[in-house]
């Protein structure tokens, strides 16, 4: 019985890991950096951002919308758990 439960929480721990981290494409790119145009392009939110900031850490807007982004997905995910 105890083996049964811990297979099946190594299995969750092992779904949710695996949703983290990605199958490692290249099409799961979060950002592109184009030295040539100062562009540091996200592709999670598809806006462009100021290479040489981003480069020297100031991440806050980009951060800031992707919390938004996350707390919509929570929110939407919480409703169709209602339902």
């Amino acid at each position: 019985l105890r083996e049964r439960e811990v297979a099946a929480r190594d299995k969750e721990y092992a779904e949710l890991r695996a949703g983290q981290i990605g199958r490692g494409d290249r099409s799961e790119k979060i950002r592109t950096y184009n030295y040539k145009d100062n562009r540091c392009t996200d592709h999670r939110l598809k806006k462009n951002f100021n290479l040489t900031n981003t480069l020297n850490g100031n991440l806050q807007e980009s951060v800031s919308q992707l919390r938004v982004i996350e707390q919509q997905q929570k929110l939407e995910e919480m409703a169709a758990s209602l339902k």
